[in-house]
């Protein structure tokens, strides 16, 4: 089931022009200096909810990221689809730095050759799909009436890399779920502290906001 799905979305469900979103969706290269300008802008000029959930959002990536994507793949070792399926079809923009400058130009497009790969892989988890998932969920708890709207650009990134020939369905769904766990058990953690400690840390700012979700 996980290789009919995978072939349905990278291979049958293809167009020219979602080739270019799905590639960009794709690319940390091509988005991390969007990030940070909206970042310091977010920073700049949100308050103290917006700045605790930026806060909390870095936390829970390095968890994510730093923590448990790193361990699951060096534990599990499953090989990507282009390492040990013939036919997957590999997207990524053209070699440009900055990376934007390959926007409009042509994809780097390939189809893997049958082939048994001969080592470990790093398929599962996918650190794109958790990561973005447990930016949603942190996005969600801070913000409940806009919040949910995080989990449409994680929804895209899941699906891309599949689309892309990175990884596979299985591997992007239980990596939503453990980004989604990694975010909620993250914001619980912190808003825990900051209950129990914060009035030692900063009185005044404890006083204003006993909770770091409350606006």
């Amino acid at each position: 089931m996980d290789q009919q799905i995978l072939f349905l979305i990278n291979r049958s469900g293809t167009h020219p022009v979602v080739d270019y979103v799905m590639a960009s969706a794709s690319s940390y290269d091509l988005w991390w200096p969007f990030l940070i300008v909206l970042l310091l802008f977010a920073i700049w000029k949100g308050g103290f909810r917006m700045r605790a959930m930026l806060l909390t959002i870095g936390l829970a990536i390095g968890v994510t990221d730093g923590l448990v994507v790193k361990n699951l793949k060096d534990l599990v070792g499953r090989p990507r689809p282009h390492e040990v399926l013939e036919g997957v079809r590999t997207l990524d923009l053209a070699w440009e730095n900055p990376r934007f400058l390959a926007l409009g130009k042509p994809l780097r497009e390939n189809y893997s050759e049958a082939r048994i790969h001969p080592g470990r892989g790093k398929s599962f988890p996918s650190a794109h799909t958790a990561n973005n998932f447990a930016v949603a969920a942190v996005c969600v708890a801070f913000y409940r009436r806009w919040g949910w709207l995080a989990f449409l650009p994680a929804i895209l990134v899941g699906y891309s890399r599949v689309y892309v020939g990175a990884h596979w369905p299985l591997d992007v769904l239980i990596s939503a779920l453990i980004g989604i766990v990694i975010g909620c058990f993250t914001v619980l953690v912190v808003e825990a502290v900051w209950r129990r400690w914060g009035g030692k840390v900063r009185r005044q700012w404890h006083e204003s906001h006993p909770s770091l979700m409350a606006s």
